[in-house]
Order: C-alpha cells, then sequence, then structure tokens
C-alpha cells in the first residue's frame, strides 16, 4: 500500500491514470456503450441542401451577435455602474436614494424576467408614434442590450462601490487640501487606484454579462444560443449543436479571461520590476491606441480644467478667472443637483401614478396562481408532480434542493480543486472551468436534452433544471471554498501538521471552520442568485414563477404591467430578504470600517 502511494505521488505516474481513466471512457462510451444516439457532426461544417447554407455559419453568425451585445451592454454598464457606484457613496441625500435603490432593485430580480419587461410591458407604455418608432429600430436587439447593460451596472456599482472604499480616505482629504476640487480628485486620485484594485471583480463581471447575453433568444435575438438551438429545430442534431456553442463560449470566455489578465498585467502597481516582460510589451501594443486617444483628445481637455499650479504667483487677472470659474462650477453643481431632485421627484410621482392605475384586481385574482399554481390534487400524472405545485412555491423548492446539493459538492470539488495530486486537480479544475466558462441556459440544455441519453431514461422537467441548477452553482462555490481556504495564513497548517495532525483531520478541525466563516457572505449571495436562475427553467416549460407568469400574460394579453411588476416584486421580496442576510453576516464577521462619503 505504501509503494503504491509512493508511486502515485510522482507526476508521471498522475499523468498515467488520467491518461488510462480519459482513454477508458472513451472506448467505453464511443464504441460498447450503446447511445441509441448516431452522431452526425458533418451537419455542422457540410453544405446542406435543404436550407441551402452551411448551419455552421450561423453558429459563428450567432457569435458574432454575441460579443456585439455583450460589448455594448458591457460599456453602458461599465459608464451606469460608475455612476451609481459612486451615488452609493454620495452625502447628496437624493443621488444616494436613488443610487441604492436602483442598485437593490435590478440586483434582487432575475434577468429573465427584466428582459420579459422590457420587450412585453414598456411598449404598451409609450404613445403610439413612440411605439412604432421604437419598433422600427431592431427592437429585439436594443431590448435586450439596454435590459442586460441595466442588469450588469447593478453589479457593476457594487463592485465599484467597494474598490473606491478600499482607498484609504487620506488620499481624498490629501486631494482636496491640495486644491483638486471633487471632479478633478476623482479622476486623477480615486478612480485610477479604485479600478487597479477592482479589476479581477470587475473582470468577473464581463465575463458574467457575456454569459448573460444568451438569455437575449427568449426575445428573439439570434445570438449564439438561438442559433444552436434553430440548427437542433432544422436538423435534429441538438447534441452536435449544442456542442459547438459550448466550444464557443469555452472560448469566448477564455479570450475575455486572457484579455482581462493583460489588463491587469498592465494597470497593476505592484511587482515593478517584472514590467518589461513579453506579456507587458504585448498590453502596451495592444492598448496603445487608446492610450494615443487619452493623451491626444481627453487629457488636454481635462487640463484646461485643472488648477494652477502656483496659486501664489497669479496674476490678479488670472486669480479674478480663476476665481469666476470655481464659482461657475459651483453654481452648476447647484444647478445640477437641483435638476436632479426635480428629475428624482418626477421618477416618484409617475411611479405613483402607475401604481395607482394599475389594475390590481387582475393582480389579486391571480395572486394564487403565481405562488402555488392551482392543478388538481386528485388523480396522477405528470401535472400532479410535487403534489401539483407551481409557480413561486417551485422556485423556491427548486433553489432549496439545488442549494442544498451544491454546497457539498463545491466543498468537494474545492478540496479537489487545491490537491496536490493531479489525479484530484485536475478533473476538478476541468469541472469548474467548463461550468463556468458557459451560460447557464447551456448547462440546462445539456441536462434535459442528453442526460437521458446515457442514463437510458427521461427525466422530469423539474429534475433536469434542478440538477442543471445544482451543476452549475457547485462550480462557484468550489472557487469560493478554494479562495476561502486560501485565505488562511500557512502558518496555521504548518502548526497543524506539527501537532500530528493529518490533511484531513487539519481540514475539519482547523482550516475549514475558520475558512467557512470567511466565505458565508459569498456563500449566500450565490445562494441568492441560484435563487433568480431558478427563473432559466422557464425554458424547458418547469411550472416555476416566471413560466406561469408568462402563461398568464399570454392568456390575459393586456395587463403586462401588472404582471411582470408583481412578478418582480415576489423576487425582489424574496432576494432581498437573503440580501440583508448576507449583510448583517457580512458586517459580523469582518472588521468595522469607515464609509468614505463624496
Amino acid at each position: 500500500m505504501s509503494t503504491l502511494r509512493y508511486v502515485l505521488e510522482k507526476s508521471w505516474a498522475q499523468y498515467l491514470v488520467l491518461f488510462l481513466l480519459v482513454g477508458t471512457a472513451i472506448y467505453y462510451w464511443g464504441w460498447i456503450f450503446d447511445f441509441g444516439y448516431e452522431f452526425d457532426w458533418s451537419v455542422l461544417f457540410t453544405f446542406n441542401d435543404t436550407y441551402g447554407e452551411y448551419l455552421g455559419l450561423n453558429l459563428l453568425k450567432g457569435l458574432k451577435v454575441t460579443i456585439i451585445i455583450s460589448l455594448i451592454s458591457a460599456g453602458i454598464a461599465l459608464g451606469l455602474g460608475t455612476v451609481f457606484g459612486l451615488g452609493r457613496l454620495s452625502s447628496f441625500k437624493p443621488f444616494y436614494l436613488f443610487s441604492t435603490w436602483y442598485v437593490e432593485f435590478f440586483r434582487n430580480t432575475p434577468l429573465l424576467v427584466q428582459l420579459f419587461f422590457w420587450y412585453f410591458a414598456l411598449p404598451k407604455a409609450l404613445p403610439e408614434a413612440a411605439r412604432n418608432f421604437v419598433f422600427s429600430l431592431d427592437y429585439e436587439f436594443w431590448s435586450a442590450t439596454l435590459g442586460l447593460a441595466i442588469y450588469t451596472s447593478s453589479f457593476m456599482a457594487e463592485v465599484i462601490r467597494a474598490g473606491v472604499q478600499s482607498i484609504p480616505k487620506g488620499l481624498l482629504e490629501a486631494a482636496y487640501s491640495s486644491g483638486l476640487t471633487y471632479f478633478q480628485a476623482l479622476r486623477t486620485v480615486i478612480l485610477p487606484l479604485a479600478f487597479r484594485a477592482i479589476i479581477p471583480p470587475l473582470g468577473s463581471e464581463f465575463l458574467n454579462n457575456m454569459k448573460n447575453s444568451s438569455l437575449a433568444m427568449v426575445v428573439g435575438v439570434a445570438e449564439l444560443t438561438w442559433q444552436s438551438q434553430q440548427i437542433e429545430s432544422l436538423t435534429f442534431r441538438g447534441f452536435e449543436a449544442t456542442t459547438g456553442a459550448t466550444v464557443l463560449y469555452l472560448g469566448l470566455s477564455l479570450a475575455i479571461s486572457g484579455l482581462l489578465n493583460m489588463i491587469n498585467t498592465r494597470l497593476r502597481i505592484e511587482d515593478v520590476h517584472k514590467k518589461g516582460g513579453l506579456t507587458y510589451h504585448l498590453t502596451g501594443a495592444l492598448f496603445w491606441p487608446f492610450t494615443q486617444i487619452w493623451k491626444l483628445g481627453i487629457l488636454p481637455v481635462c487640463k484646461l480644467c485643472a488648477p494652477p499650479a502656483d496659486s501664489l504667483r497669479m496674476s490678479p487677472g488670472r486669480r479674478m478667472w480663476e476665481t469666476a470659474k470655481k464659482s461657475l462650477f459651483q453654481a452648476m453643481a447647484w444647478l445640477a443637483k437641483g435638476g436632479f431632485v426635480l428629475v428624482f421627484l418626477y421618477i416618484l410621482y409617475k411611479i405613483g401614478q402607475g401604481l395607482m392605475s394599475f389594475h390590481w384586481d387582475v393582480v389579486w385574482e391571480n395572486l394564487d396562481t403565481l405562488l402555488i399554481w392551482r392543478f388538481p390534487q386528485s388523480g396522477g400524472g405528470e401535472e400532479n408532480f410535487m403534489w401539483g405545485l407551481g409557480g413561486l412555491s417551485f422556485s423556491i423548492l427548486m433553489a432549496v434542493i439545488a442549494i442544498s446539493i451544491s454546497f457539498f459538492i463545491g466543498l468537494i470539488v474545492g478540496l479537489g480543486r487545491m490537491s496536490k495530486n493531479r489525479i484530484l486537480r485536475l478533473p476538478c479544475m476541468v469541472y469548474i472551468e467548463v461550468i463556468r466558462g458557459n451560460p447557464l441556459i447551456i448547462v440546462i440544455f445539456w441536462v434535459y436534452f442528453f442526460l437521458p441519453i446515457f442514463i437510458k431514461t427521461y427525466l422530469n422537467v423539474f429534475w433536469s433544471a434542478t440538477i442543471a441548477l445544482t451543476i452549475f452553482t457547485g462550480a462557484y462555490i468550489a472557487e469560493i471554498v478554494r479562495g476561502g481556504i486560501q485565505n488562511i495564513p500557512p502558518g496555521q497548517f504548518e502548526a497543524a501538521y506539527g501537532t500530528g495532525l493529518g490533511y484531513w483531520s487539519t481540514m475539519r478541525h482547523i482550516v475549514l471552520p475558520q475558512a467557512l466563516k470567511q466565505m458565508i457572505p459569498a456563500i449566500v449571495g450565490q445562494f441568492i442568485a441560484i435563487f433568480k436562475d431558478t427563473s432559466l427553467a422557464f425554458v424547458i416549460g418547469v411550472l416555476e414563477l416566471t413560466f406561469v407568469a408568462q402563461g398568464l400574460n399570454n392568456r390575459l394579453m393586456i395587463y403586462p404591467f401588472e404582471i411582470y411588476t408583481s412578478v418582480a416584486a415576489l423576487y425582489f421580496i424574496c432576494c432581498y430578504s437573503m440580501s440583508l442576510m448576507a449583510r448583517r453576516l457580512e458586517n459580523k464577521l469582518t472588521p468595522a470600517s469607515a464609509r468614505m462619503q463624496m
């Protein structure tokens, strides 16, 4: 036994074992196991005579649309996120309140519900001329893009707020004492340092934004996921089409990750002695056009508004000019604040007016449908699955099951990801990277359409969606576990080993209790995400809250505002309650810090 353990500690032995396992799996699934499905990969790269085109090229067209949506929505989201992230730190209360409401509402409602609202409900509130105008502008594309941008900006706002708060308050005070105005301190001191600190979490939001673009398919945008399902419907080759989409999504995720790593290499201020390497110079060449635009276009304009270098040596005329310029800026600031208050009050008035004009009796009459559905409780059949439940109760049930199981999957995979043994580490790494590199909707399609091929039986749509949610969330929790364990000082491990404890005893009694304490806020945040993601079960017909709401909208036709507002409110109540719990845990488990106001 000891000899086998000694051999398996060698890297060549570990690679050999992995090679044998992979080879055995390929041999079994390729030649012995009867799938009952004839694979035909040529559908992706040969000319289809029936439809007169290369269907595989449609995947590339969908990839192009995905990239365009991701770029536009990410740019808008970054701008909105910066504005509202700073608003969350503002001492100007109306701006702070509006930013807080904006962030909390859009973070705590599912993206799918928001897209349905923008696409189905918003046009009905517009005058007929405005409605005809927006429909002439490829409304499907722009409703999906702007809806995605608004959703992502609420997460970026929190990332930027955290980055600004990580800057020592003394830097802001020093900037003000040197004569810099609010916007000058923001541009030259606070934001450059904050963005260097938040590149990794901001990069995660860019990746999530790209993967969330897959939901544009529900409003008819021909992006990558839509194209893969279109090929499946035309050729009945869903396995091949979904595999192609999976590979493209994974490649795009790796490309974005690499680009963000290059940006991080270029902007980080530590390890200055490492600058000058190949990666650093390649990044410099990549961003050279943006640097020139900044130097030739934006920087000269910013310098016009900069304070004089030495105010004591200014001529009387220059001093009067600077005083007048400062007074003008202050007047513009007060006008902007006054205008914002008026706009803020107008928005509140319109929201109140809209809520008062709603046909709430429609919502009240269908509230039981939204909460528990209303299938008959007698007899058998598919409709009586899980006691005939549906609506919000079904969403909660799915989330509870997925949360309970995914935590243990994430814990095991996270530990395996940190193992020195490649037999454990590499499969865990592949699982994490493949799952996190693809949208949840692709994972749902894999489980629903293709898992039955392997297990030789069809699953209820409820279990298909729940399994997909569990697999997807487990990969994210695994990374949370890995980050929490790596945050434990190495001395803790050394001290435990020094007392005679083994690896598993050290993990169980010393490391995991400390790491889990730090991971609780992030895990609760992931649980909020999984509850919102239950709305994606809509795509395979699970009778959860979003599916029920869409069914009601299709039946009633003329009350989309009432229906989707009520659904958003139900999701918000559940998610915001969990957000408060996560915030309370975070405040309890982390040291108190002074709140920066700007």
